[in-house]
């Protein structure tokens, strides 16, 4: 008997591993996606700062959340809502940033698909050291208001000069100097997002070294 017991668990049939389809595994946080959606091509944009809130946000990867990078003086506020592009890094190694043309304030860690329709770009200095730091702007894929907008000729040019003088003088606050060089029109601004791929991709190969 014990002979046929032990042959028994020995002969004890594998589990089956679970049947995969072959595709990439899912994005644990919405930091991990792709800076494009594979399907449509739209940026994702993920929001860090709701649009009219007086507090820069920020993600924390070590914490897996948002903390509070920045308290703005009184009376100031995000014009929109404002992020970062998943899988992109900057001249700064951060995330690309992006400012999202949408009617009203989502929240923080929101992914929104955007249309890029151009950029600012601007050099930041702070202690001496510049560095290209541009801001890419997209419409929200959702919005109504800016649907008809394809480039950053067709806002109106007080809408513009407004968002430039915002980061002008948020960064001045900070102690650093923001300088806007050019508007950028929407092919440029995809150029941006490509470079910032490459960057990011060569940053990681950089760390497995």
């Amino acid at each position: 008997m014990a002979g046929k017991t032990g042959s028994r668990s020995g002969s004890r049939p594998m589990p089956k591993r679970p049947k995969t389809s072959g595709r990439p595994a899912a994005p644990r946080m919405p930091m991990d996606l792709p800076a494009r959606d594979r399907e449509t091509g739209l940026v994702h944009a993920i929001v860090d700062t709701p649009k009219g809130s007086p507090v820069k946000f920020k993600y924390e990867p070590s914490k897996a959340g948002y903390t509070i990078s920045h308290v703005l003086p009184a009376g100031a506020v995000f014009p929109f809502d404002f992020g970062s592009i998943p899988g992109t890094a900057a001249e700064d190694g951060d995330p690309m940033d992006v400012l999202i043309l949408v009617e009203w304030p989502t929240f923080a860690g929101c992914v929104v698909p955007v249309r890029l329709v151009g950029a600012i770009e601007a050099e930041q200095t702070q202690e001496g050291e510049t560095v290209r730091n541009d801001r890419l702007i997209g419409v929200a894929e959702s919005s109504r208001t800016y649907a008809d907008v394809a480039r950053l000729a067709d806002l109106p040019g007080k809408l513009l000069a407004e968002l430039e003088h915002f980061f002008v003088s948020y960064n001045e606050e900070r102690g650093r100097e923001f300088r806007v060089r050019a508007r950028l029109a929407p092919d440029r601004s995809e150029r941006l997002v490509n470079e910032g791929e490459k960057r990011f991709r060569e940053k990681g190969r950089g760390r497995k070294r």
